[in-house]
């Protein structure tokens, strides 16, 4: 099950006001713009040389200066990648946002991926309806289920179609930070081939609460419980890969790791070991971290 992952090389990452209405793991540091871009630069591509260290095929598409695209460092929220040649587009909250679907990464997909089936559902944003990919959604791809958290930019109904599209049952529930909905799933929950983790706390209702539970169970999920506090860390934004040797691997950033107990590590180095960049620049500007940066080519 090797995993070939696509990720944008950024050239104006910044601290986007578009996206900051709503994501509040965003945070504004006054710090020089082109020193936030060099700082950015210098952690993706430590970033894509542990992931090559570890036989992780990664596609590198250098991002261009025209249109300005901030946030282009994160490319799962716009594209997802599905079995026969099929890849999705998804509609996007922020405006500026919906300009990363650039001929360049077009391009870059053709040459890895030729003779893809898209599916187009970004004409849903004149709609002011949105989706944001696997930022919405938490695939369980062996399951054939789509996890989602209901926020502003992630549409109950476009979740349901994604799901009827892909023959996938749609899990869906409500999930706050501090009063507010999450703005996207995947930083309070990390689905793995054996394992899920995930912010429990953040979830209000009970009944979801089961509901997430049972479905865990029924899978045969271990579930690794974070905090709040975890969270906010970025402890929720983790991915799973797999090396051209098939080997197991967590992505998550260090901050990410740093915040995880002792017996949380246990847990998690008993099922995969670990890849930990530093991103701390790309998470306190970007309101993103490693999950966010890759999107698998299936």
């Amino acid at each position: 099950m090797m995993s070939k992952l696509l990720m944008v090389r950024p050239c104006c990452f910044g601290f986007n006001p578009q996206t900051a209405v709503n994501n509040a793991f965003q945070v504004p540091s006054g710090e020089d713009p082109a020193l936030v871009r060099e700082k950015a630069l210098l952690e993706f591509d430590h970033f894509v040389a542990l992931l090559h260290k570890h036989n992780v095929d990664v596609i590198v598409v250098q991002d261009t200066p025209e249109p300005h695209t901030p946030d282009s460092i994160f490319p799962n929220n716009w594209i997802s990648f599905h079995p026969g040649k099929m890849a999705i587009l998804y509609p996007m909250y922020a405006p500026n946002r919906r300009l990363e679907r650039k001929k360049t990464v077009f391009q870059a997909i053709q040459e890895h991926a030729p003779r893809i089936r898209w599916i187009d559902m970004s004409p849903r944003e004149r709609e002011n309806r949105f989706l944001e990919g696997t930022g919405s959604m938490v695939f369980d791809r062996e399951n054939k289920r789509a996890y989602a958290c209901r926020s502003q930019r992630t549409d109950e109904e476009l979740l349901r179609q994604v799901c009827d599209t892909l023959d996938y049952e749609p899990v869906c529930f409500d999930a706050l930070d501090k009063g507010a909905p999450i703005y996207h799933t995947n930083v309070m929950m990390c689905m793995a081939r054996q394992y899920v983790v995930i912010c429990l706390e953040s979830v209000p209702s009970m009944a979801d609460r089961q509901k997430l539970l049972e479905t865990f169970e029924k899978d045969k999920k271990t579930v690794v419980e974070i905090t709040a506090a975890q969270m906010n860390e970025f402890a929720g934004n983790m991915f799973q890969v797999f090396s051209r040797d098939n080997e197991p691997f967590l992505v998550m950033s260090h901050r990410a790791h740093k915040s995880l107990t002792k017996s949380q590590l246990k847990v998690l180095r008993s099922f995969n070991k670990m890849i930990t960049p530093e991103l701390d620049t790309i998470e306190i500007h970007g309101g993103g971290s490693a999950r966010c940066m890759i999107a698998e080519v299936v």
